[in-house]
């Protein structure tokens, strides 16, 4: 998890969330907090930009307080990312995640103990690299895959700034079923499964991508690229509809009953100082 000096989740509540990014402060759109109410209504005037929504999905940064830095960096050792206002009222990190870049370094760790060879991860949907960087800092060879070239780049300078650029990560531009279908085609295996797949998305070159209708084939590839030496699938989601017990099913339905304490699935939270637990999506752990 991160240090409370370089995240924090402050408040949330009325379709908002309140969070200290470093030394910045955000007022962001939340809509899993639509029906709550805000705990400290009095902090909400330390935010030094609020997001605003606009017809067509983007929207508008309202910078509350003068000479802002476009971008700016926060720790998460051994690495750090690189955080910037978006259009679409994203940072480039979510911080939902951390806990699990945690697990994936200790899981990465604990294989290398009793293995010569490192562990190769596939990381799907790779975004800016959070669980790229914590598996390449804790020895993985690493393949990240995101269609969005930008964000690939992003992720690549993640990486130089934080001394990784010299890890074995190879850096894909591609739709991520298109690059599942290849590596088979190529006889490639995998140890390690990392996904974060989005509700709607694009490929590279216009690939529809929609959850609800294409994770079971993407559940299925992974299975095929990881049936000689198995270790361990997460999976992450956000998408409404998909709970717990949903997305275990169905990765329950790709892959072999590894045991009773080896699949689980629970929800990602984040939590204010004073406890409060602001849903921010589900995940899926499948473990040998």
């Amino acid at each position: 998890m991160f240090a409370l000096e370089q995240y924090e989740l402050l408040d949330f509540g009325r379709g908002r969330r309140l969070e200290r990014f470093g030394s910045l402060v955000l007022d962001r759109p939340c809509p899993a907090a639509e029906k709550l109410p805000q705990e400290q209504p009095e902090i909400w005037s330390q935010a030094h930009a609020r997001y605003q929504r606009l017809e067509g999905g983007k929207g508008q940064w309202v910078l509350l307080q003068p000479d802002l830095p476009d971008r700016w960096t926060i720790q998460h050792p051994p690495f750090q990312l690189e955080l910037k206002r978006t259009e679409f009222g994203q940072v480039g990190l979510f911080p939902e995640h951390a806990v699990h870049w945690d697990w994936t370094s200790k899981q990465i760790a604990e294989t290398a103990v009793s293995s010569e060879a490192p562990v190769k991860l596939l990381h799907l949907f790779a975004y800016t690299g959070g669980g790229t960087l914590a598996a390449a800092a804790a020895g993985a060879e690493v393949v990240h895959v995101d269609a969005a070239k930008n964000v690939v780049a992003w992720a690549r300078r993640n990486a130089a700034l934080s001394g990784l650029a010299d890890r074995p990560i190879r850096w894909i531009v591609e739709d991520v079923r298109k690059y599942c279908k290849r590596a088979l085609r190529r006889g490639e295996q995998f140890q390690a499964v990392l996904l974060d797949p989005p509700t709607y998305g694009h490929g590279a070159h216009g690939e529809v991508w929609r959850l609800d209708r294409d994770l079971p084939e993407l559940l299925e590839l992974c299975a095929r690229l990881t049936t000689k030496d198995r270790q361990w699938i997460l999976l992450t989601a956000h998408t409404p509809g998909f709970g717990p017990k949903r997305l275990r099913q169905l990765v329950a339905r790709y892959f072999d009953d590894p045991g009773p304490d080896r699949l689980t699935a629970g929800r990602l939270l984040l939590l204010t100082r004073t406890g409060r637990a602001l849903p921010s999506g589900v995940f899926v752990r499948w473990q040998r």
